[in-house]
């Protein structure tokens, strides 16, 4: 279906809108999928909060240009469907790598993450990216962990002469 002047215009700037405030993006080949696979992923992809959007590889290079996408411009080549993660870095990478397990016919052909461009093969370390919630979580984790082995240090001379106290008491009661 030929799209006009207007309805392109308007692709490349929903497009651009969306790669602005995005963290990273997974460009993958959908070819042979079908319509039912397709609508799966897709309902997958909304659930979490993913922009997806197959778009012609002209209108992506416009739409994704002052963007940090923009080192996939001479990558874009054959039927690419455009994943963006919302706030979570690795939220489109989880989609996609998860939907590929299951299904064969989608490839991943380009992973960017903060503008720096991986090979497809690290989409599993970009899946594996904490969200911001582990990672505060592991960060109190690391903060804390030093504090609870200094509280222990300091409790177990007290701990030492209580054990001490505990054993002579039930010497003397058996003798």
């Amino acid at each position: 279906m030929s799209l006009n002047i207007e309805q392109k215009k308007a692709i490349v700037s929903e497009v651009a809108a969306v790669a602005a405030k995005s963290p990273s993006m997974i460009a993958a080949e959908y070819r042979s999928l079908t319509v039912g696979e397709m609508t799966d992923l897709r309902k997958k992809a909304r659930q979490q909060g993913i922009f997806l959007k197959v778009v012609r590889n002209t209108l992506a290079r416009r739409a994704l240009e002052g963007t940090g996408f923009e080192c996939i411009r001479d990558s874009l080549t054959g039927p690419l469907l455009l994943a963006f993660s919302n706030d979570e870095p690795g939220s489109a990478a989880k989609v996609i790598r998860d939907f590929a397990k299951t299904n064969d016919k989608l490839i991943v052909r380009l992973v960017v993450l903060e503008g720096k461009l991986f090979d497809a093969a690290e989409i599993e370390k970009v899946a594996n990216t904490p969200s911001l919630s582990q990672a505060r979580s592991m960060l109190l984790g690391l903060l804390s962990a030093p504090l609870g082995k200094f509280v222990r240090v300091l409790s177990e001379p007290e701990t030492k002469l209580l054990r001490l106290l505990a054993a002579r008491r039930d010497q003397q009661q058996a003798a």
